[in-house]
């Protein structure tokens, strides 16, 4: 019977010096204790570990029993007496059991747990765990340290709940976990505080380190991916509850403002191998990311940020966290770049913006990642929001800034639809600064130069241009071909060559040359080319007897999926008409501009 060679065992080790156990003795402790909680005497074992002439082996031994305990636990039902008596033993065992070794035993069963077990298994042993680190007085900060990035290596791997569903579900138990290891950490965090306040100078910064670099794992996963928006049904969401707790821990141990501010310069590691120094400099990257996601748009510990800092200079601290989100693709972090990004925006005013920021390389880069999110983003409310963002983002500038960005994203957004929309703020910049020429003495701040004269002349050559010429592709870059002649339009019309107060008409020439008569050229060429092919589809369609006929046509450069004869045909009518709708507001330039020249000749 397995309680009987337990006792046998126990007789033979109570007559022995501690220093006389042997490695057979703990071999022979171990077997008959896991054949005791695998028969279900489970009750008779917890007597012989609270025996207090036992206390010496437990001391020694009982370490082992950790792996056949937790096993045992898993087995029984909730209800079941048996899982009541291995939950005492566990209890036991804490309390009695040499530290070092109860610690590495807890640790390792920890890290050899995997899948569906992992949630259960942590929390199980996270309260032995904190009794045992409690005790340690050598390498407590290490110990500690150890632990928390022990679980954390163990969560990570596991599916971040997303949905209310999948949050009110929690199948594998993550969200439960996740703030349990909170409140495990609570003593060690107070303990640090303890510390701080007896002394100012407080030196011994290992266990502080240790939680921190916690707070920043938890930031990068899994809050990072967690949806943390209030959710109706759910009173108290369990990831918004982990940010409070993290951000709590921030603040009491003093880190939370300089982290939000300014990338810490605290203790790193120094990795020989470029590769881990580079994932360790992401890791960073994305939990200061998240954190300012946390404070600046779900306001976790907002009440402790200084008020004294202006608009833009959150801007500039929060466009390296803006950047690192908006280069993701998951909807969860992408969704955080743009709050993010969206909430500093809307602290400015209007026109409030230096043009000086855009000689700091994040505010380049941000608006060439929205553009990116614009126009390949598969989710159709992220190329909205990000386009909304954008606007916002050219509505803070000055007009000095306006006309950069401008200039800048012309140059780069590679994207008719894009570039379109940069030419029609173009028209509404130069609107605006001919408007305010007639109240310009109520308008003493408003520096109209950048969108007249020779500061806009440099700016049309860039939006009155073909990319390619009497060549370009004109169905594909119709979006800023039709932009560009309404701005045109717009110019002839509003601004007089006797003015001449945007200097359109001292670059007339060149803008015919580089724009207009290739414009000219190139529709002659494409409706040529569409009615050349839609002559040849109705030929083809008599000759297969059927208009059901399945082929294949290219547009744009680009192969059609297979459609039949009568839906190519549509397509390449419906190209004919786009050419015809560029050639009529083209006909109605060059009218206006025949009229307007005639008109100045005739004056003079």
């Amino acid at each position: 019977m397995a309680v009987d060679e337990l006792q046998a065992i126990i007789q033979r080790c109570q007559i022995l010096e501690e220093a006389d156990f042997k490695g057979e003795d703990f071999n022979l402790f171990q077997v008959a204790g896991q054949k005791c909680l695998e028969d279900g005497y489970a009750a008779q074992l917890l007597e012989v570990i609270q025996n207090e002439k036992n206390k010496v082996i437990i001391k020694n031994m009982g370490w082992n029993l950790i792996s056949p305990l937790v096993r045992c636990i898993f087995m029984y039902k909730q209800e079941d007496d048996k899982r009541e008596h291995c939950l005492r033993i566990l209890d036991q065992l804490a309390q009695l059991c040499n530290p070092k070794e109860l610690f590495l035993g807890l640790l390792e069963q920890i890290e050899q747990t995997s899948g569906e077990q992992v949630c259960q298994t942590v929390m199980l042993l996270l309260q032995p765990l904190q009794t045992v680190l409690l005790k340690l007085q050598n390498k407590k900060a290490y110990s500690v340290g150890l632990s928390l990035a022990m679980i954390m290596n163990q969560l990570t791997p596991l599916p971040v709940p997303y949905t209310k569903q999948q949050i009110q579900e929690d199948k594998l138990g993550l969200c439960q976990c996740c703030n349990a290891v909170a409140d495990f950490a609570k003593p060690f965090v107070n303990e640090v505080v303890k510390n701080m306040e007896k002394s100012s100078e407080y030196n011994d910064m290992e266990l502080k380190e240790e939680l921190i670099k916690f707070c920043m794992q938890s930031l990068k996963y899994p809050l990072l991916a967690a949806q943390l928006e209030h959710l109706e049904g759910i009173e108290e969401h369990p990831f918004r509850h982990f940010a409070t707790e993290i951000t709590d821990i921030l603040w009491n141990v003093g880190e939370l403002i300089p982290l939000v501010l300014v990338h810490r310069k605290g203790k790193s590691p120094h990795w020989e191998n470029q590769e881990f120094a580079d994932i360790e400099r992401k890791n960073s990257a994305d939990s200061l990311a998240c954190l300012s996601y946390l404070m600046f748009v779900q306001h976790f510990g907002v009440e402790c940020f200084p008020v004294v800092f202006s608009p833009s200079y959150l801007l500039l601290c929060n466009m390296t966290h803006i950047e690192v989100l908006l280069k993701r693709t998951e909807e969860s972090v992408l969704s955080k770049g743009l709050d993010l990004f969206e909430s500093c925006l809307l602290r400015m005013e209007d026109n409030s913006l230096l043009h000086h920021y855009l000689e700091l390389r994040g505010f380049i880069n941000v608006p060439q990642d929205l553009v990116k999110i614009m126009t390949l983003c598969p989710m159709e409310h992220m190329r909205k929001k990000s386009l909304n963002i954008l606007q916002l983002f050219i509505d803070k500038f000055d007009t000095e800034g306006k006309y950069t960005l401008f200039r800048c994203l012309l140059k780069t957004s590679n994207h008719a639809g894009v570039e379109g929309y940069i030419i029609k703020n173009i028209k509404d910049q130069i609107h605006l600064a001919l408007t305010l020429n007639f109240f310009f003495f109520f308008h003493k701040d408003y520096d109209n130069i950048w969108f007249t004269g020779h500061h806009l002349i440099s700016l049309l050559d860039l939006a009155l241009s073909l990319p390619e010429g009497a060549e370009t592709d004109l169905l594909q870059n119709s979006d800023r071909i039709m932009a560009s002649l309404n701005l045109l339009r717009y110019l002839v019309i509003k601004d007089c060559e006797s003015d001449n107060q945007t200097g359109v008409w001292t670059t007339l020439g060149k803008i015919e040359q580089n724009f207009l008569k290739p414009l000219r050229v190139g529709l002659n060429m494409s409706k040529a080319h569409y009615e050349a092919e839609i002559k040849n589809k109705k030929e083809n369609r008599k000759e297969a007897h059927s208009s059901n006929t399945v082929c294949s046509v290219t547009v744009s450069g680009e192969k059609m999926p297979a459609m039949t004869t009568g839906m190519q045909l549509q397509v390449l009518h419906s190209a004919l008409f786009t050419f015809d709708l560029i050639e009529s507001v083209l006909a109605r330039v060059e009218e206006l501009i025949e009229v307007k020249t005639k008109a100045a000749m005739d004056e003079n």
